[in-house]
């Protein structure tokens, strides 16, 4: 297995076109052929990547993240003041069912006849600047763009966030604060946990 820490505006896949072709996978390839995708960040989200090294890893992996033995979690920088309304900062759970907006793709939305399961925890992850709060945030279902939607949901999209974030919102970070922080998962040979951690770089 290979953990990469992907930079903020690098897709992690390849898109569609030929100017979409440079991104983390394909990086990562060039230097390791055998390299597989398992999972993805979206392109404004920096963080912890997996990929598996060869066929049987990947399997081994894929598995692993359906049945929810992979563990992540993320550093998030919301508009407005959140407080927790648990004792010792304990989690919090945001239960909404999420489906792809497909007029308006690469969106999604909560639906409550459409959607799937989605269900995102969160708590405060230290001292926040001016109507903003920072968070930690950790996925319990993986949908597409699940953990803004879930802010956006609650009144609170991430700074800097350019599909779910105001305008004001947008233009108080020059990214999306998102980061994929730390990853727990199991060896896919030896099955002891492996556990990542990478620094929030904001």
């Amino acid at each position: 297995m290979i953990v990469l820490d992907k930079p903020a505006g690098l897709l992690a896949v390849p898109g569609r076109g030929p100017d979409k072709q440079d991104c983390l996978s394909a990086r990562a390839q060039a230097r390791w052929p055998d390299a597989l995708v398992v999972h993805r960040l979206d392109m404004a989200t920096s963080g912890l990547v997996v990929m598996a090294r060869g066929l049987d890893a990947q399997r081994h992996m894929s598995r692993a993240f359906e049945t929810r033995q992979v563990h992540k979690r993320y550093t998030a920088i919301v508009a407005g003041t959140l407080h927790n309304p648990q004792p010792d900062n304990r989690w919090n759970t945001i239960d909404l069912p999420l489906t792809i907006d497909w007029p308006n793709r690469p969106r999604s939305i909560v639906s409550a006849e459409l959607g799937k399961p989605s269900v995102t925890r969160w708590r405060i992850a230290g001292p926040s600047g001016p109507d903003s709060t920072r968070l930690e945030l950790e996925p319990v279902t993986g949908r597409t763009h699940q953990l803004r939607v879930h802010l956006q949901a609650i009144g609170h999209p991430i700074l800097g966030d350019m599909l779910y974030a105001t305008p004001a919102q947008q233009a108080r970070a020059p990214r999306l604060l998102l980061h994929a922080h730390q990853l727990s998962l199991p060896h896919p040979q030896s099955n002891e946990t492996m556990h990542f951690l990478s620094p929030c770089p904001f």
